[in-house]
């Protein structure tokens, strides 16, 4: 389950520094995914794994350097083992935790949503562009279960990497008259280096000053809308 830990991060938890762990595997394709060697099944049999114990082990000893955790992917609630891992997480180690979730899996958020103190979802794109930007997998309707399910929990964040060809300043208001209202929304700049599909490699991301001008017009759906280029 486990890929990788990165010890120390001052970007991944809000507020936090926090160690990261990677979790393989994912029950989606988006296209551009920057992280393809958690997804493809033949990168992941390629990969070395890190054992719970040896994770947890790490955790506990940077508990005087860290502030948190956060658990990402991947898609980390493809794995039933994560419910006992966040157990384990949380009694050993005493450290706030943070998920990353594609939220397209709602029953398997709702056994472990106690166990997080904050809840990154990501959202591709507008409704009827939910099947492209993810590969075919999956519709925006199980991602709004999700959200209602964070509007419940503790703190939490609504996402969406801003892909040009997938994801447009449009797109982002349709994205929140679906939601209604929310409390934190981040736009998040595209990261071409390394993708799932060969043809989003190197496509220019956004300017900064495109999506300063797309969270403007965000600012009465959201409580706060955040960029992070």
């Amino acid at each position: 389950m486990i890929r990788s830990l990165l010890g120390t991060s001052l970007i991944d938890f809000p507020g936090k520094i926090s160690s990261v762990v990677f979790v393989g595997g994912c029950n989606l394709y988006c296209p551009f995914c920057h992280n393809p060697e958690l997804v493809r099944p033949d990168l992941l049999e390629e990969q070395f794994s890190l054992s719970e114990d040896d994770v947890l082990a790490s955790l506990a000893e940077r508990r005087q350097f860290v502030e948190g955790v956060c658990i990402t992917g991947g898609e980390p609630l493809v794995h039933p083992g994560l419910p006992s891992f966040l157990r384990r997480v949380r009694r050993e180690t005493g450290l706030p935790v943070k998920l990353d979730t594609n939220g397209a899996l709602p029953g398997s958020l709702s056994e472990v949503v106690d166990l997080v103190d904050y809840l990154a979802i990501d959202l591709k794109s507008s409704p009827e562009r939910y099947l492209e930007a993810t590969g075919g997998r999956c519709t925006i309707e199980p991602v709004l279960q999700s959200v209602a399910m964070a509007r419940s929990s503790g703190e939490y964040e609504l996402r969406t990497t801003m892909v040009p060809g997938i994801v447009s300043a449009e797109d982002l208001e349709k994205i929140l008259y679906a939601t209604g209202r929310v409390r934190k929304y981040v736009l998040q700049r595209f990261r071409s280096e390394k993708t799932l599909a060969p043809e989003f490699t190197g496509i220019p991301p956004y300017s900064r000053a495109y999506l300063d001008a797309a969270a403007e017009r965000l600012r009465y759906f959201a409580d706060e809308v955040v960029v992070r280029a």
